[in-house]
Formats: structure tokens, C-alpha cells, sequence
């Protein structure tokens, strides 16, 4: 092929090219934009393995009315953290109903949230209050919630906006 071949095939590659990003790009641009939502509440994660909880299964608090460790082999990417699960059926379930098997404030203990303060629950520390996962950080907490879930609850919904938002400008 000779010189003048091979820059006038060079040439037409590059407009066929420039042709061709720009066909994409009108493609991308009329096509309508996912909307993309930001989780709601920020949610407690092991700063060491990175799961959601320690690795504990939302859903067997409500079937199995224990903490139980899920596999490494059933996880799923909700809310910006990844979460573990027994089975497959518990991760179609949570999927299905993250706002329902999630725990509560993003897994933090409600009495402190009720406080003004956020302080990470433990997956050992846990109650199911009218059809909600609350995680606690210590054993006297979750008494105090159990005492009063109602009066807890309205005050820890009424400052969980607050703190909320001082976790996401830290």
C-alpha cells in the first residue's frame, strides 16, 4: 500500500471514527437519565471487612429471631454497603423490602439518636419493634427502648434528621 493509500485510509478511519462518537453521543444524550438516589440514612459498617452489620443477616432477626452470620457467597450491594445473607430467599426478601429489614437509623442506637448523638449498634444488641430492626450499643439501651419503644421512637424519628446529616458532612 502506498503512502498516499495509507493516509487517505487513515483519514477516512478518523472521520469514520469522529462519525461514529459522535452518533453516540446524540444516542446517550436523547435517551432519558436514570434518576439516582441517595440512600436516606447512612448506615453502620465494619470499617475493617466493610459489610453491612458485621456481616449479619437482617432477615433471620425476623425469621430465625437471631443474629445469624450470612455467607460470603449470598451478598448484596444495597445502599452503598454490601450486606450478607443465609440463603438466597433471605436476599430476595431484603431486596424486595430494604426499608423494612434494614435496621432502623442506619443500625445506630436509637436512644442515642433520641439524644442527638450517633452511636454505631452492635448486631448482638437488637430488638424488632413494630415490624422494625433496631440495633443498640449496649444491653441497657435496648431495655430502655423496650421499656418505651413508642416514646423513644417518636423522639429518635424527630432528631434522626439532624444526625443524619452531621454523618454525611463527616
Amino acid at each position: 500500500m502506498t503512502a498516499r493509500r495509507q493516509e487517505r485510509k487513515g483519514w477516512g478511519s478518523r472521520w469514520a471514527g469522529a462519525a461514529l462518537l459522535s452518533a453516540a453521543v446524540a444516542v446517550a444524550l436523547s435517551c432519558p437519565v436514570p434518576q439516582v438516589h441517595a440512600a436516606t440514612e447512612r448506615i453502620v459498617v465494619n470499617r475493617h471487612s466493610g459489610l453491612a452489620i458485621d456481616g449479619i443477616d437482617p432477615v433471620a432477626y425476623f425469621t430465625d429471631a437471631a443474629p445469624c452470620p450470612g455467607l460470603e457467597e449470598v451478598e448484596a450491594w444495597q445502599g452503598g454497603v454490601v450486606w450478607r445473607f443465609r440463603n438466597a430467599a433471605n436476599r430476595a426478601a431484603f431486596l424486595a423490602a430494604p426499608d423494612i429489614y434494614a435496621p432502623r437509623f442506619g443500625g445506630y442506637d436509637p436512644l442515642d439518636v433520641a439524644r442527638g448523638k450517633a452511636v454505631a449498634g452492635r448486631p448482638m444488641f437488637w430488638l424488632v419493634s413494630h415490624e422494625r430492626l433496631y440495633l443498640f450499643s449496649r444491653e441497657d439501651s435496648r431495655d430502655a427502648f423496650a421499656a418505651d419503644p413508642d416514646g423513644i421512637g417518636r423522639q429518635a424519628e424527630a432528631r434522626w434528621p439532624a444526625v443524619r446529616d452531621q454523618l454525611a458532612d463527616d
